[in-house]
């Protein structure tokens, strides 16, 4: 039995470049990129998957990965992976918009925490728009869909020397611009019901300008955001459907050069 070069190639191809994507994939993806996830789990995630999805896979071509060729498709495969990671971030990061928006309005903009994913600050109500998307998410089997996204992305971006199309690229960026859209749906109303508390806390403080309208004002202003965002929460769900809709039909979409 003899086991040619080429043939060595193409069974640690199988097996390799399935793993450069996926570990693309977790270094962005929700759920799995937060600091709260180690990079070894990751690493174990993304070895376990690997080992499971490869056998399914047809051949890659031979390339050798400590060649010119070979590291320009560990980039590929990193940016692939990459990719399909940033545009599930983009579904999460539409309620962080949406919770910047509310807090600016409510005047809780320096009222911030630490976010476990990222590591940064976020307004208070940011994290409780993103801890509600993120529950919502599971129980719509989200994780699931995300390691399918991963899978299915090998037949319709087979490993090669290839990169996303002009048109894909716009896909992505346009989707991009729809995590603001819904971002501002969501918040319109808390921001538009505060902005007419302003407008007529101004015309009070003009027909009584001795009345301390600061005083008054910040914890009305508080009040009537935490009534209003009882009444915006519901609209996380149909929001969170739109985006994991679109995302589903955006991934479909998704072509490399030839």
């Amino acid at each position: 039995m003899t086991f040619s070069y080429t043939e060595f190639m193409q069974l640690l191809g199988l097996y390799f470049w399935p793993f450069v994507r996926l570990s693309g994939l977790l270094l962005m993806v929700p759920l799995f990129s937060g600091t709260y996830v180690s990079m070894r789990i990751r690493l174990f995630l993304a070895v376990f998957i690997t080992l499971a999805v490869a056998p399914s896979l047809t051949l890659p071509p031979p390339i050798d990965p400590f060649t010119w060729h070979g590291i320009l498709l560990i980039m590929q495969q990193l940016g692939i992976g990459v990719a399909i990671g940033l545009i599930f971030t983009v579904v999460f990061q539409a309620f962080v918009i949406a919770g910047h928006l509310a807090s600016m309005a409510m005047g809780l903009a320096m009222a911030s925490m630490v976010d476990p994913a990222t590591g940064v600050n976020t307004p208070i109500i940011g994290r409780y728009f993103t801890i509600i998307a993120t529950l919502l998410f599971l129980l719509m089997n989200g994780h699931v869909l995300v390691f399918k996204a991963i899978v299915q992305s090998f037949e319709t971006l087979p490993i090669g020397l290839h990169f996303f199309t002009q048109d894909s690229l716009k896909l992505i960026f346009n989707f991009g611009a729809q995590m603001f859209e819904s971002g501002v749906a969501i918040a319109l109303p808390l921001v538009t019901a505060l902005l007419l508390v302003n407008i007529s806390f101004g015309v009070i403080a003009r027909a009584a300008p001795a009345l301390n309208i600061f005083a008054v004002g910040f914890p009305v202003t508080l009040l009537v955001g935490l009534i209003m965002l009882l009444f915006i929460t519901p609209l996380v769900l149909p929001n969170l459907v739109l985006l994991m809709n679109t995302l589903v039909e955006l991934l479909s979409k998704l072509e490399l050069t030839t």
